[in-house]
């Protein structure tokens, strides 16, 4: 579905992200790109690039490659070519969704007549301080979810509430259509890379290679779930990641440990996540600390998929919203291979969703930039 503006004339949106490689902001930025396209505006991303630039450019969008989000005193030297890109493109907002990259658009900006509105999303539970601090500068301040507006609004006294709007992430029902079935050939395909996974249960907790996701947890949930006899295979997706070796080693030396081999199958970020969802008993969100949001409970649920999740943070926001029966309290070790073994008893009922929308995010975001255009 499309997203539509309702600003008169066509705007330069510029966003400024890290990189374009997978992940909830990375994916948002590609989203809006594409709804201001729809919307016949002009759409540029300056990021270090990433495999998403491909679609970008594919829906319409620009791209300018410049390293402006890596934690280095060599990122400072790039400011005078952010400030020349800015120059040449002119735009009317400049949408800020990292806060390394948020302080290199602050600096550039400067000088600039005219100066581009300044847009800012807070896409995670940061560290209060000084430094994160610059994404609350925005005239206007897109939080992902209620949790995290409550979260910026008692961190920071200072903030006029009214600056900080709610603008949930969104899915494409029509990409994650309810009771969504993968055909048989997919099935087989799957199954035959991954013959592990056959004649049981499947456990999905997908997430990069960090421990801040939960593997351990989700590997002791199946430890735990043969101990009580149930048989269950649980798939780590999309923890084999460049750079995170010795993380995935950790992970494999635990699954020796429980004699688990095959029991558990890890893998590289994939792009048939709908159908291994579709096909999956549970998907797991078991992130050992809060996060913002929690795009995948929505898509699961989206599919008719039953969610199990720590309630805390963005997830147990929408947990309590959406699947009450799938919240366990954080690290509570029993309580998760209880209502698991209850999930896979006998799941209750998923109504199909109504909110959460990718068209929702889209007409919200650009209608914030309309709000901001409209106060010069």
């Amino acid at each position: 579905m499309s997203a539509v503006a309702t600003t008169a004339r066509s705007l330069t949106v510029v966003q400024l992200i890290p990189s374009m490689h997978a992940g909830g902001a990375e994916r948002s930025a590609l989203e809006i790109a594409r709804a201001l396209v729809q919307a016949g505006h002009r759409s540029v991303v300056i990021s270090a690039g990433g495999r998403l630039v491909e679609q970008l450019l594919a829906e319409g969008s620009e791209h300018v490659t410049l390293d402006i989000g890596k934690k280095s005193i060599s990122t400072l030297g790039r400011l005078h070519a952010l400030r020349r890109v800015l120059r040449q493109l002119r735009p009317d907002i400049v949408h800020a969704r990292s806060r390394l990259p948020a302080w290199m658009g602050w600096w550039a900006m400067k000088g600039l007549q005219p100066r581009p509105h300044f847009v800012t999303t807070v896409h995670g539970l940061n560290s209060p301080g000084r430094y994160s601090a610059i994404l609350l500068r925005g005239e206007r301040i897109v939080a992902v979810s209620q949790t995290l507006r409550d979260y910026v609004l008692s961190h920071y006294r200072w903030l006029e509430p009214g600056r900080v709007r709610v603008i949930p992430r969104g899915i494409d029902p029509i990409a994650f259509p309810y009771g969504h079935r993968p055909d048989d050939a997919w099935t087989r395909a799957f199954l035959a890379q991954y013959p592990q996974l056959a004649g049981a249960p499947i456990l999905t907790l997908p997430g990069r290679g960090t421990r801040l996701k939960g593997h351990h947890d989700g590997v002791n949930l199946i430890a735990d779930l043969r101990r009580r006899g149930i048989d269950a295979r649980l798939l780590l997706l999309g923890v084999i990641e460049p750079g995170r070796e010795a993380y995935a080693e950790e992970l494999r030396v635990l699954i020796r440990s429980l004699d688990l081999e095959r029991h558990v199958v890890m893998t590289s970020a994939r792009n048939d996540v709908r159908d291994i969802y579709a096909i999956s008993a549970l998907v797991l969100q078991l992130s050992n600390k809060p996060e913002s949001f929690g795009r995948t409970v929505v898509e699961a649920l989206s599919l008719c998929r039953p969610v199990l999740g720590y309630a805390h943070g963005g997830v147990g926001e929408l947990l309590a919203e959406l699947y009450p029966a799938g919240r366990v309290p954080p690290g509570d070790r029993e309580r998760l291979v209880e209502r698991a073994a209850e999930l896979l008893r006998v799941a209750p009922a998923i109504p199909m969703l109504h909110n959460y929308r990718l068209s929702d995010m889209q007409q919200a975001t650009l209608a914030l930039y309309d709000e901001v255009m409209a106060e010069r």
